[in-house]
């Protein structure tokens, strides 16, 4: 994921107005959805963080689409070490533990 994307199956705003019937609190429904690539990295849901060019990857198309490449190649070479059992189990295990977390306040 790249370092300054976000994720989720719902906008801030839409979960702000269905949880507190105010859509101005996006802010808040934004830092309770842990939607960026250091929230989705911490809860195991994504492989990696692929940095960004000074100033995010809009600036520098050509630079980005580089630190993409290696991140994709780095990622590739790994999974081609493992046997189609292997991988299958590997990516199985990932996605059935999406969403099983807890978390202490």
């Amino acid at each position: 994921m790249m370092e300054n994307a976000i994720y989720s199956v719902i906008s801030p705003e839409s979960c702000a107005a269905i949880m507190w019937r105010d859509s101005t609190k996006k802010e808040l429904a934004a830092q309770a959805l842990r939607i960026t690539a250091a929230d989705l990295a911490e809860f195991g849901c994504i492989d990696d963080i692929v940095p960004e060019p000074k100033g995010g990857a809009h600036t520098d198309h050509e630079a980005a689409a580089g630190l993409l490449d290696a991140a994709l190649l780095k990622h590739f070479n790994e999974l081609t070490k493992m046997s189609p059992k292997e991988l299958v189990a590997s990516r199985y295990n990932k996605f059935r533990n999406m969403a099983q977390f807890l978390r202490a306040e």
